[in-house]
């Protein structure tokens, strides 16, 4: 009798799945006439086939749309789009991948586990580039990591409920098997981030079959800034691929390294408006961080410049329909840190990283499969002090909260993934400038900080477990 009951409810579960993804595929199909309004009534029915945390997220997101230029770019999204990608990214990445797929987190966490929201990977570190202060520029070039280990690994993912994956390098179409993976895994989607040197017609139509992938192209600015840091003629190649991807209708965004160089140039209304233009859906921001052997401290953005680029995003995402992502400044967003925790970062090595500014580990994704490496002592530790600050402006335990990296290096058994990955926590002078710039910064995000603070309360922003979290000495 039990095992009937059993077989009913598990036949009643997949009725109700199957009724959630006919609905959500006849969605899909009305796209390329909607309208803002239109679109908010489609989040309402994504809000009640959903459950948990993720019908929360959906609610927050109908409620911002609404009454923003939020609803405007996802318009501009839905026209820019072509219709395989439409359907991809509605069906797979939002509805299966943050609803359908929600089950499957819930029982890996209920079993011990920890799944992230995204996986990066370096398939290799090859890169026809050699760009001044990148991250990955330390790293061997030797090795690329096997399909057989990169393919095993998806698919874990897949199973564990992850729904969304990010390929770094190096420069990721240095890796021959790319295609073949994207086409291998339909239903998982693919962010690739990209010097935009390697992108042809050939290239961009194959994305554009496949449907399962939106690339980030990496610009430092305008033509001056881009080639100083890159190559001369750079620039011009990057705009030619983004003019390459709005033809075919392929969804793309830019990435930016922030220096205290560029700046002023990437936060002006005609670097954002060229991007636009050229159309550029996303914009992600990524502090130059100080790590490898012996950086240069006076790449970093000011902590003054740091708290611009706040002032900036606040507007821009008020006036202009692209979204543009401040790793650090949006930190408030998703509690603070999120190495570890929500994403990771696996080396052409194998080495299984916090994010791809921590290059440390203690596992490699050949000996272990991913649900194990999530639980490493590493990635928990990190979980278990996360956030590192009360003020969710300050997320980073490199250059907001160093006595945190500091004390785990002290702490535990670490593998360097790179030489010259400890630098910044052994040399003095480095040492020194850490703790001068993130005394700076604590002082000039605290007023900032007590603002947030009360207006993500306001909006349900902070769920009660993390306020009750933030209650507590972190440091």
């Amino acid at each position: 009798m039990a095992d009937k009951k059993t077989k009913f409810s598990s036949l009643v579960e997949k009725v109700k799945e199957a009724s959630k993804r006919l609905i959500i595929e006849q969605i899909v199909t009305i796209l390329p006439s909607i309208s803002k309004n239109n679109f908010v009534r489609i989040l309402s029915l994504y809000e009640k086939i959903s459950s948990g945390e993720t019908k929360k997220v959906i609610a927050a997101v109908k409620k911002t749309f609404k009454d923003s230029i939020a609803g405007d770019l996802i318009v501009r999204g839905i026209k820019a789009t072509n219709a395989k990608a439409r359907k991809k990214i509605a069906v797979d990445l939002i509805a299966d991948g943050m609803i359908l797929r929600d089950k499957k987190r819930r029982e890996e966490e209920s079993k011990g586990g920890f799944v992230p929201f995204t996986v990066l990977f370096s398939p290799t570190m090859r890169c026809n580039l050699r760009c001044k202060g990148c991250y990955a520029g330390n790293y061997s070039q030797d090795d690329d990591l096997p399909y057989e280990v990169i393919d095993r690994m998806v698919t874990e993912a897949e199973e564990m409920g992850v729904a969304f994956m990010t390929v770094l390098g190096g420069e990721p179409f240095m890796w021959e098997p790319l295609f073949k993976l994207l086409a291998d895994h339909p239903h998982m989607y693919f962010q690739i981030y990209t010097n935009s040197t390697m992108l042809n017609k050939e290239r961009v139509k194959k994305i554009k079959k496949l449907g399962n992938a939106a690339l980030m192209l990496s610009i430092e600015g305008f033509e001056k800034e881009t080639d100083e840091r890159r190559h001369p003629g750079i620039y011009k190649k990057i705009l030619a691929a983004m003019d390459l991807l709005r033809e075919e209708k392929v969804p793309f965004g830019y990435s930016v390294a922030v220096t205290q160089q560029n700046e002023p140039v990437v936060t002006s209304d005609e670097f954002i408006d060229l991007m636009i233009e050229k159309g550029a859906l996303i914009g992600w921001m990524f502090l130059y961080m100080p790590m490898g052997m012996d950086p240069d401290l006076s790449l970093m953005p000011t902590p003054e410049q740091r708290l611009h680029m706040l002032e900036f995003n606040k507007r821009i995402r008020q006036t202009k329909p692209i979204l543009v992502i401040d790793f650090w400044n949006d930190a408030p967003f998703v509690g603070g840190c999120i190495a570890g925790k929500y994403y990771l970062h696996i080396t052409s090595e194998g080495w299984v990283e916090p994010c791809i500014f921590s290059h440390i580990a203690q596992d490699n994704i050949k000996e272990k499969s991913l649900r194990e490496v999530m639980r490493s002592e590493l990635f928990s530790e990190l979980r278990k002090r996360q956030p590192y600050n009360d003020n969710l402006f300050l997320p980073c335990m490199w250059i907001d909260n160093p006595e945190i990296s500091r004390d785990l290096h002290a702490k535990l058994d670490l593998h360097l993934t790179h030489p010259g990955a400890d630098d910044v926590l052994k040399k003095d002078h480095l040492k020194e400038g850490m703790n001068k710039y993130s005394k700076k910064v604590k002082e000039l995000y605290e007023k900032e900080w007590a603002e947030e603070k009360e207006a993500m309360e306001k909006r349900g922003g902070v769920s009660d477990r993390l306020m009750k979290k933030l209650g507590n000495d972190q440091n």
